[in-house]
């Protein structure tokens, strides 16, 4: 017999033939029936289904999260870089000065959508086949009980739209073929428009509109993410449900490829040719002014293996300028892109209505355009000799930028400089510069204070309990009928109205690649994988010492510079022990380090 293709209608008897028979969209949970059912309708007694409505005068949420920016980057908080929307946001919100990530993208990402702590939610690495591991903590697959804010305000009367970078979808469902349950659309959005992996070409990103693929249109992405995000709205207003909505903006920037239009690096010519050194003490100046950091706190020394400005040739200046020009503007066009949403917004008079949280990066300034910068050679290709990986780049100087840039990202020197005023960056999970990122909280209808600064410790896992608190709804046990884990994140609504409220969050535990942390009440105990840690190529990189353990007091010695291990040993002790109970507890077991990614001991069999 042949093959054949068996196709079958199924019609509805109450008519609804528009619906999409396989649609994923995720449906509330039926409700059981509660009236009475007789033989005819005069013995029987109707009972109807209750609309799910939001709680009256429930504010629309946008979160907005930006993609490997350092602290010290944005003029918001006193960097260099021009945002002028953040500015705005922040001067009439709250600057949150202590805020955390988890130190690299995608447990960032799943921790922020969940509540939860990454490996928790199994995203211990990335969603990545040759990172997953295997393991609960590290097989990159968020469980049904972990539900995400999207699944919680879709359930409790909101829309939901995503747009941007997603980042947490698992390699091997992310074709056209799905399964789709842990795409944007299996995970509480009703619409998305971005694209599923880490990074993508800003020119030809690899684009997912709700569950296909979709030819881009040879715009950059952050216009195309932002006319869509407006179009949602639109419809969302135009239904007039009465529903709020809630809007994931995500942008793949300022992530590599650093890629933007010539009008806005170009705005940058000349403004870092003083170099690394004078921008973080420039920076540093700045921060001081605002209040960001204590007046009385000092710069690091550079971190290991960047050279002082003044050392490099003519030649070298030359090139790791123009870098960073293409990064400053980068970031300025994406603050631009952000604020014709703000704009829209104020424009169909909804931003009173609107509560705003901006995360300013997923984690640190980015370590991986290396010592050089890079231009157009793959991720984790092996890096050239510094002489010729200099001539080369030097050769491609014009393509810095531009859409053949391809994997363009700017050297060390300047990722230390935007992390300012810590040390050491992106992955560096024992430290500042990769994990402290700023948090500007924006809502005009319900917050006060115009420019306030809050210091409370917070991390991504917050912002769930944060939103859900201040709109007056609580976790659902269940969601289609899974019954859901606890959230472990602290809302920070406790310290809208109360710059002097001691904080809720006192201990947080960190991990990434090898590189693990433990905080709690304002001590911080940290592991570096390796303080020289610039090549995956280079063996004595890859050489972790158990011993090396690091202890700060953070409550006056806010940036890491007097490591107290020493003059504290019972303190270490304490707080040692204390990771080790949290990482039987938050699945962190087994540990699995760079080294074990680059010998391959995580390639499926």
């Amino acid at each position: 017999m042949k093959n054949r293709i068996i196709i079958v209608f199924a019609i509805a008897g109450s008519g609804f033939l528009n619906r999409p028979v396989f649609s994923q969209n995720i449906s509330q949970q039926q409700e059981p029936f509660k009236g009475v059912i007789g033989r005819t309708v005069a013995e029987s007694k109707a009972a109807w289904t209750a609309q799910i409505k939001a709680p009256a005068g429930a504010p629309n949420i946008v979160w907005i999260l930006l993609d490997d920016v350092g602290f010290g980057a944005s003029s918001t908080f006193g960097g260099q870089i021009s945002t002028p929307t953040f500015d705005d946001l922040a001067n009439n919100g709250l600057r949150y000065t202590n805020f955390h990530t988890a130190g690299v993208c995608a447990p960032s990402r799943a921790a922020l959508l969940t509540g939860r702590n990454h490996h928790d939610v199994h995203m211990g690495m990335f969603a990545h086949t040759f990172m997953t591991g295997g393991f609960p903590g590290y097989d990159g697959r968020i469980p049904s009980d972990k539900g995400t804010i999207a699944e919680i305000l879709r359930e409790s009367g909101y829309n939901t739209f995503a747009v941007g970078k997603y980042g947490v979808t698992p390699d091997e469902d992310a074709t056209d073929a799905g399964p789709f349950d842990r795409w944007p659309s299996g995970k509480g959005f009703e619409h998305f428009f971005g694209f599923l992996g880490s990074q993508t070409d800003q020119y030809k990103p690899d684009l997912v509109e709700d569950n296909a693929h979709v030819t881009p249109d040879g715009r950059h992405l952050n216009e195309q993410i932002t006319d869509k995000a407006i179009s949602f709205i639109d419809r969302q207003q135009n239904a007039k449900s009465g529903k709020p909505f809630f809007l994931y903006y995500a942008p793949g920037a300022t992530h590599a490829p650093h890629q933007v239009a010539t009008q806005w690096s170009d705005a940058y010519k000349g403004k870092f040719d003083k170099g690394w050194d004078v921008f973080r003490e420039e920076v540093f100046k700045k921060q001081k002014q605002l209040g960001l950091i204590p007046a009385n706190g000092v710069l690091p020394e550079r971190n290991p293996n960047i050279k002082a400005w003044a050392s490099l040739s003519a030649d070298e200046k030359k090139l790791y300028a123009r870098f960073m020009e293409v990064y400053a503007g980068y970031l300025t066009y994406t603050d631009h892109e952000i604020g014709r949403v703000i704009n829209h917004l104020k424009e169909i008079k909804q931003l009173d209505n609107t509560l705003v949280f901006v995360v300013i990066g997923d984690n640190g300034a980015s370590k991986e355009g290396t010592l050089n910068g890079d231009i157009d050679r793959a991720l984790f290709s092996k890096p050239l000799p510094e002489e010729e990986n200099i001539k080369y780049n030097l050769s491609k100087i014009d393509q810095i930028g531009k859409p053949e840039g391809t994997e363009v990202n700017y050297p060390l020197g300047w990722a230390q400089a935007a992390n300012t005023p810590f040390k050491f960056w992106k992955t560096d999970a024992n430290a500042e510069g990769a994990t402290r990122n700023p948090l500007i909280v924006y809502y005009p209808k319900g917050i006060k204070e115009k420019g306030g600064i809050r210091t409370q410790y917070g991390h991504v896992i917050d912002l769930l309990p944060t939103t859900i608190d201040y709109i007056g709804i609580k976790a659902p046990e269940f969601i289609r009928g899974i019954k859901q884990d606890s959230i472990q994140g602290t809302s920070l609504v406790y310290s809208f109205d109360n710059a002097h409220a001691p904080s809720k969050h006192t201990e947080q535990l960190y991990y990434i690649f090898g590189a693990r942390a433990i905080y709690k009440d304002g001590w911080k105990a940290g592991l570096p994988y390796s303080k020289q840690f610039l090549n995956l190529y280079d063996p004595a990189s890859l050489v972790q010492d158990e011993n090396a353990w690091e202890l700060y007091n953070l409550n006056n010695d806010f940036n890491e510079r007097i490591d107290l291990a020493k003059r504290y040993p019972e303190k270490l002790a304490e707080l040692k022990a204390l990771f080790e109970e949290q990482a039987k507890k938050h699945h962190l077991y087994p540990f699995i380090t760079y080294d074990d990614l680059v010998k391959g001991k995580l390639r499926k069999d």
